[in-house]
């Protein structure tokens, strides 16, 4: 996905920045960058980190930034921020975006005069490039970045650095992603994530509103565009994708888990579908407070069978070779054994979505000597590949172990059931759970309802995005 952190100040702002951007390094592994400006001009920065932390990278670079202004990004996509000239003026870019229709939009401004982008290496337009073209079309800032949100399908979240050193913010028409500011004594920050701010000093000022743009400098912000009421959040940012310590519209990640995982036990138990097991435990690391939840409802002990070995495979989706990643998973699983031989395990995982993994667990659980192995998922079956952000985002929906099995038990017929599917009380619900079950070897399963998953976010639910889920858009 990606995440970006700007801030702009009375003072120097460049270690701001530098911690800002790496705080958020759990959301994308491929590139990232920073743009420092002050009164000279801009300084920037774009590395790799496929195999290299954010810091790491980035440390070396510190002595060259100075400035009272800066912007940085996370990037699971394309290497950013960018450095833009044109009749607007010289501004620094960056995006959080999934461009769905980039060649229809590349066409557009061929057609419009624009002759040419610089093709990667790939021969892909940098979506960011595309984004700036596609602003540098209106007479104003601000006009182009509300005519780009309007066309491009999918979603777009962004950051200009301007000559002047403020920061223009502007989120998503949705607001499937958030976007906060905070401040200080000498200035003010711009977020994804909460915690990055509060760990540097600053304190909570303001969350935008879907489409809402605006401005901010070292002595506050000014909405140029004002929100909508329309909202689609990303309900994944709380199972999964945020920060344990993050809050979004005001609801706390890790709290949110807690609270879905007890409700999961509550309707378990409810439904008689509750098994008696000798520990509950989470998939490290976000199932982690799932399972707490789910073990402070049932009465059941929490505990730790395995824990992940982090220190040098920090993330196990950074190699571009799915074998390696398999084997990566496979390595960082290192195992308590008085904990799995002869015991009943039941696993919550904040979600199951290609299942790879998940197999591999289960064989090595067994392997150790469990008893049973039960799992459970965070959120309800995944049917629908993500159209907006890239948590799910793949080559097809039959990627997802859902959308196979459903194939393999029915067929294109089965296709056109999927909502029932997904609802573990019907009959096709109970049949995906069976197969689902067989192949992987579990001893049970089960998904938190959608109903479940809202109640545990607590926001109005018409202000959630279930797209993954449900396909609504």
């Amino acid at each position: 996905m990606g995440g970006f952190f700007g801030a702009v100040s009375h003072r120097d702002v460049v270690l701001d920045v530098f911690f800002g951007v790496d705080y958020h390094s759990h959301l994308g592994t491929k590139n990232a960058g920073m743009i420092i400006h002050d009164e000279t001009g801009f300084q920037r920065e774009i590395h790799s980190i496929a195999n290299t932390p954010f810091r790491t990278k980035f440390e070396n670079d510190l002595p060259g930034f100075h400035g009272t202004s800066g912007i940085g990004c996370i990037s699971d996509t394309d290497p950013q921020p960018l450095l833009v000239r044109s009749h607007l003026g010289t501004f620094a870019l960056t995006t959080v975006s999934a461009v769905n229709n980039a060649e229809e939009l590349i066409k557009s401004c061929f057609d419009n005069g624009k002759r040419q982008f610089m093709a990667m290496s790939s021969g892909k337009v940098n979506d960011t490039e595309l984004i700036s073209a596609l602003i540098n079309q209106k007479e104003d800032l601000i006009e182009g970045i509300k005519y780009a949100q309007s066309v491009v399908d999918g979603s777009l979240t962004l950051l200009v650095m301007e000559q002047d050193g403020s920061i223009i913010a502007a989120r998503d028409r949705m607001g499937r992603l958030p976007v906060l500011i905070g401040k200080n004594d000498e200035g003010h920050c711009i977020s994804f994530e909460s915690f990055p701010y509060q760990k540097l000093g600053y304190v909570d000022e303001y969350e935008l509103g879907p489409s809402e743009i605006v401005r901010v400098t070292a002595d506050g912000y000014e909405t140029l565009s004002p929100a909508t009421e329309d909202m689609k959040i990303c309900a994944f940012l709380w199972v999964y994708y945020g920060y344990p310590n993050s809050n979004y519209e005001g609801v706390n990640v890790e709290v949110m888990r807690y609270r879905n995982g007890q409700i999961m036990a509550r309707d378990e138990e409810a439904a008689g579908t509750r098994p008696e097991v000798d520990f509950v435990a989470g998939v490290p690391d976000s199932g982690i407070p799932h399972a707490i939840g789910y073990s402070a409802e049932s009465k059941q002990p929490f505990a730790r069978p395995f824990i992940k070995y982090t220190p040098t495979w920090s993330r196990s989706f950074m190699p571009s070779d799915q074998r390696i990643r398999d084997r990566i998973a496979h390595m960082k699983q290192v195992p308590v054994p008085e904990l799995i031989e002869g015991k009943k395990l039941l696993f919550v995982d904040d979600s199951i979505v290609r299942g790879t993994q998940l197999r591999e667990t289960v064989n090595f659980l067994y392997d150790i000597g469990a008893s049973e192995v039960h799992m459970r998922s965070a959120c309800p079956p995944i049917m629908y590949s993500c159209k907006y952000l890239s948590f799910s985002r793949g080559k097809s929906d039959m990627d997802l172990i859902a959308r196979r099995v459903v194939q393999e038990l029915e067929g294109d017929e089965g296709q056109k059931h999927l909502d029932e599917y997904a609802d573990s009380s019907t009959e096709r619900g109970k049949c995906l759970l069976k197969s689902i079950c067989e192949q992987m070897g579990f001893d049970s399963l089960g998904y938190q309802s959608l109903e479940g998953m809202k109640e545990a976010i607590g926001i109005d639910p018409e202000k959630i995005c279930t797209y993954c889920w449900d396909g609504k858009e």
